[in-house]
């Protein structure tokens, strides 16, 4: 199923089809496609080059992983991501150094996470990142150490069909996507005061 964007200006066609689906096909993500996403967070910008970043992966071929991901996530998302063939916990190293915090590991993530997943969207994929899940759950389960946040769980595959899920969330899912305009949160020279186009002087 595809959501393109109405957006009001230009931008890529792969961040136009980007979207956060619930619905998930049964088909597994290829190992090619894996280190796809991987590779493209692996080159996302990161404070000092610091790359503060570690992920976790369940495959859904690993019975006992994917069962422990999908365990950790709130009901309502364990609902749906459970038919996700790929559930990534994406975590941040909150010090650069013994006792040096890094106050940008989660910013520098968050980049990694973004640039997963527009590559996903380039490979004709599909990601739904939750924040809703228990974090020292997951730290349990995965043997996360001291000093490592798990902050998102991201649950990866091909769209599927959404008449799949139950009746509210496929309500949710046919619903057409929206966004704030730009006037709401870009302002030039000061606080909310909007930013508007140049225009040409005579």
């Amino acid at each position: 199923m595809e959501k393109p964007t109405a957006n009001d200006h230009p931008i890529h066609d792969v961040l136009r089809a980007r979207w956060s689906p619930r619905a998930f096909a049964a088909r597994p993500v290829t190992d090619d496609e894996l280190f796809s996403l991987f590779e493209a967070a692996r080159w996302a910008p990161s404070g000092m080059n610091a790359q503060p970043w570690a992920f976790i992966v369940a495959r859904a071929n690993d019975a006992s992983a994917h069962a422990r991901m999908v365990s950790v996530l709130n009901p309502p998302n364990a609902v749906w991501a459970a038919a996700a063939p790929l559930l990534i916990l994406a975590i941040a190293r909150r010090e650069r150094s013994p006792g040096v915090d890094n106050l940008w590991a989660s910013y520098d993530l968050g980049q990694a996470m973004a640039h997963l997943s527009v590559q996903a969207s380039a490979l004709g994929l599909v990601v739904h990142q939750m924040g809703g899940f228990n974090r020292q759950s997951a730290r349990e389960q995965f043997q996360v150490p001291e000093g490592y946040d798990p902050l998102v769980v991201a649950a990866v595959g091909a769209a599927g069909d959404p008449a799949a899920l139950p009746e509210e969330l496929r309500n949710r899912e046919m619903q057409p996507r929206t966004r704030k305009a730009l006037t709401e949160f870009v302002f030039e020279g000061m606080w909310e005061q909007s930013i508007a186009p140049l225009t040409e002087t005579a």
